[in-house]
């Protein structure tokens, strides 16, 4: 890459132009702190990083250096879990969101980054944006910049460009749709020169009873967790409501769980009118729902960043699965996939179209591939989870 060509790339958007800037102060910002530690970006979302944490705890022996000289740059949606999860690691979350979109915020980050004097600094995310995980890594401006390759189309591929030649390293994780459970791996094989097995995903959580768990005299319950950041991604209401019915009919308790943009589901869980279908809608913590998920009986979710949280806590879990980037994230292969859980699909000759469908009259229905997904099957497989079969 030229001169010429690096000062004023071709291709770039406007908002990488608006943030130009930024990077050259930060690249020219002094910074007099010897260099050390390692800076471990994740600019992704729950359920992401519970399959990263595997691979991530071989970090300290691949990089030769102490837990504490870890640095762990995250996002805010997952900062409440960091003590339990990442114990003995340094932590620190930023909002993502503000990161792409705030000239002030975005300068107050990367100086931050710049001036840590990190030794080096690495990405192994697949599905990132290069505004925020790219340009995390290059402001940190660490002798060894290490990132995986990652999934590049004709929009991004510009950018990706860009940020790739200011690498010191980029490291291939397998074709697309090779499961991220596998990718940190890879990216960790790559890394110590050595083969590391795929390990199942899980995450360390605490051991604390939940009242709704304390009562050994009470029946079990199911978690039901039927909402999503993306609306498609929501299997319809109805169908959890049907399922909620079957468990409490065959003498099961049901917890509905969800933060407040659920709460119009309160109604439909009133009208129940069953002792047995217990509402927790906005009034649990992240740890909190946590809890409740490691001791339920069986947990049904969407694809969501808490159903992936009850998978990595080795809850009995029931996912329910699109087509979007089938394979990437879920369903999880053997060679990572915990005990009890389970991933119900469609398959559709549509799969794979990164969630940009076509087929939804409005913005705010399920995915076809998702909504299709039969009830009968669901409570197939939480008779399975619950041993009621």
């Amino acid at each position: 890459m030229g001169w010429f060509s690096s000062v004023f790339p071709r291709g770039m958007r406007r908002r990488w132009w608006l943030f130009r800037p930024i990077d050259a102060l930060v690249a020219l910002w002094p910074s007099r702190s010897p260099r050390r530690g390692l800076l471990v970006v994740r600019m992704d979302g729950i359920g992401d990083m519970v399959m990263a944490r595997a691979a991530l705890e071989h970090y300290p022996a691949a990089f030769g250096m102490d837990r504490a000289e870890i640095t762990l740059l995250g996002c805010h949606s997952w900062r409440g879990l960091a003590d339990e999860v990442f114990p003995g690691i340094r932590v620190v979350t930023i909002d993502e969101h503000a990161f792409e979109k705030k000239w002030l915020y975005r300068l107050k980050i990367a100086l931050w980054v710049r001036r840590q004097g990190f030794a080096a600094a690495i990405c192994d995310m697949y599905m990132r944006k290069t505004l925020t995980a790219d340009s995390l890594v290059w402001a940190s401006r660490a002798p060894s910049r290490i990132v995986a390759q990652p999934f590049v189309t004709d929009r991004t591929r510009a950018e990706y460009g860009w940020y790739l030649a200011r690498a010191t390293r980029v490291i291939d994780t397998g074709p697309y749709p090779t499961h991220e459970g596998l990718r940190h791996f890879a990216f960790l094989d790559a890394i110590t020169g050595r083969i590391h097995p795929p390990e199942t995903i899980r995450i360390p959580w605490r051991e604390r009873v939940p009242a709704l768990a304390s009562d050994t005299a009470a029946a079990p319950y199911v978690v039901l967790n039927f909402g999503s950041n993306e609306p498609g991604r929501r299997w319809p209401f109805d169908a959890f409501l049907a399922i909620a019915r079957r468990c409490l009919d065959a003498g099961l308790r049901v917890v509905f769980v969800g933060a407040g943009q659920e709460a119009f589901a309160k109604p439909a869980i009133a009208a129940l009118a069953h002792p047995g279908a217990i509402d927790t809608i906005g009034t649990l913590s992240l740890p909190d729902l946590i809890d409740v998920m490691k001791h339920a009986a069986c947990v049904v979710s969407n694809d969501t960043g808490p159903g992936h949280l009850a998978l990595g806590v080795g809850a009995p879990t029931v996912l329910l699965v699109g087509g979007g980037h089938f394979g990437s994230f879920v369903p999880y292969p053997e060679a990572v996939r915990p005990k009890g859980a389970t991933f119900l699909s469609v398959e559709m000759e549509c799969y794979h179209c990164l969630w940009r469908c076509p087929k939804r009259a409005t913005p705010d229905e399920a995915f076809p591939c998702v909504a299709a997904i039969p009830p009968e099957a669901v409570w197939q497989a939480v008779r399975e989870r619950t041993e009621l079969a």
